[in-house]
């Protein structure tokens, strides 16, 4: 079996290795990327295609005969890359570019939700400044002082959300958003206002064929580039697998509440979706609120989720993309999981590229982790360094999360490069 996948990043370099290590028969040599990384290297065939180049892509997979291509990354199946190989007869576990506005629109995934009973926060849609303005003025959600949430509409990078402790500040996102170029301008044409939810936030992830599911490890990650949750929103610095993430009772009511209503929403809209769903929560006093969804693996979930996998993950995509996942089993070891995020200087805002790394031997040898590759290069000489704000993602199991994170943190320590930095709090600051 020919397996494609889509994207260069540590969630690339996870599904890759997964792939090759738990497929029944599937080999390394059988295994593509694009564009892939230096680390991805080591575990597939990088092709030197971009994530958003549908046709060349769709070329690829007809001249190379893949028969599955599962797409890493948001703005892949933003193109519409389910679009164009369903057109051309190929195999992919990923849903179309309609569906796939559940992501890459914030607006049309709040307006699906309120119109299929999906519990989420207030909100209310801006297409100017000026109109977000009133709408902070205006008292809808509370008095200045009140948190609020502004977010840009389209695909952002990470960039593309503010939690304001007060409209004073939220104004000043809106003009950086809107006017400002925090965002691309296509993602920031409309804002969305929303009233500030307090609680425990976690994440839920399942696979789907548009009818059946299967769920995964709930997580939780942490979005803030400072520890205890300080400093801008990132990618993501670290996420975590384990028990409390998510009670029995709880993951029964999101399930209830949230996932078979979005599933059926999607249906009766006509929405061909196939893929990941992901399922941003927060945990309120009233019950759970969806935050956002997503319609592909997180990035670090994918690494934290995918080390505890014990099936086979070409059998569940394939049944993902031609259908049948209720026959699939899946399971999972009990251990939790935990990835940190190891990042370059000056990210999230400008991040440094081409410093050597150092260490990555010793540190791959601490007992029970993974090191996943997310921005690497290889330089002239062969020698491997940095090429993206977030440069490796450092994973382990363990019997209890403290005993994951442990392990974690030793490998992390054996790494070196001029400006690394990482949080020394994940899974510990709630």
């Amino acid at each position: 079996m020919k397996v494609l996948v889509i994207g260069s990043g540590g969630r690339e370099h996870a599904l890759c290795r997964t792939l090759g290590r738990r497929g029944a028969g599937v080999a390394a040599a059988r295994i593509f990327c694009a564009p892939g990384n230096a680390g991805i290297a080591d575990a597939a065939v990088c092709v030197p295609v971009g994530a958003t180049d549908v046709a060349a892509l769709a070329g690829f997979a007809e001249r190379e005969g893949i028969e599955l291509t599962i797409p890493g990354g948001e703005s892949t199946l933003a193109a519409g890359l389910a679009d164009e190989f369903a057109r051309r007869g190929l195999a992919v576990a990923g849903p179309s570019r309609e569906a796939a506005r559940l992501e890459s629109s914030k607006a049309f995934a709040k307006d699906f939700m309120l119109r299929h009973g999906v519990p989420t926060a207030r909100y209310r849609v801006a297409s100017s400044s000026a109109e977000a303005r009133e709408i902070l003025r205006g008292g809808e959600f509370g008095g200045g002082e009140a948190a609020v949430v502004v977010k840009a509409d389209g695909l952002a990078a990470g960039k593309g959300v503010v939690v304001a402790s007060t409209h004073e500040e939220a104004e000043r996102a809106v003009v950086e958003m809107m006017e400002g170029g925090r965002v691309a301008a296509e993602a920031a044409g409309r804002v969305l206002i929303e009233e500030a939810l307090t609680g425990r936030e976690a994440s839920l992830l399942l696979w789907t064929d548009g009818r059946d599911y299967r769920l995964m490890p709930p997580a939780r990650d942490h979005k803030r580039v400072g520890e205890g949750d300080t400093g801008p929103n990132t990618g993501g610095m670290g996420a975590v697998t384990a028990p409390d993430v998510l009670d029995e009772e709880t993951l029964a009511r999101c399930v209830r509440e949230v996932v078979e209503p979005t599933l059926e929403g999607a249906r009766s809209d006509g929405l061909d979706f196939r893929g990941i769903l992901f399922v941003g929560l927060m945990l309120t006093p009233d019950g759970p609120r969806v935050l956002e969804y997503n319609v592909r693996f997180g990035d670090p979930e994918t690494q934290a989720i995918l080390v505890r996998l014990r099936s086979d993950l070409s059998e569940i995509f394939g049944a993902v993309a031609r259908g049948g996942l209720g026959s699939v089993p899946v399971e999972w070891g009990g251990e939790p999981s935990a990835c940190v995020v190891l990042a370059a200087r000056g990210y999230p805002e400008r991040p440094e590229t081409g410093a050597r790394i150092e260490g990555l031997g010793e540190a791959a040898r601490v007992p029970g982790v993974e090191i996943f590759h997310a921005g690497t290069a290889r330089a002239a000489d062969g020698s491997l360094v940095t090429a993206g704000g977030r440069v490796l993602g450092v994973t382990a199991t363990g019997p209890t999360l403290d005993e994951a994170l442990t392990r974690c943190y030793d490998s992390a320590a054996r790494v070196r490069w001029d400006g690394l930095h990482y949080r020394r709090d994940i899974g510990r600051c709630k």
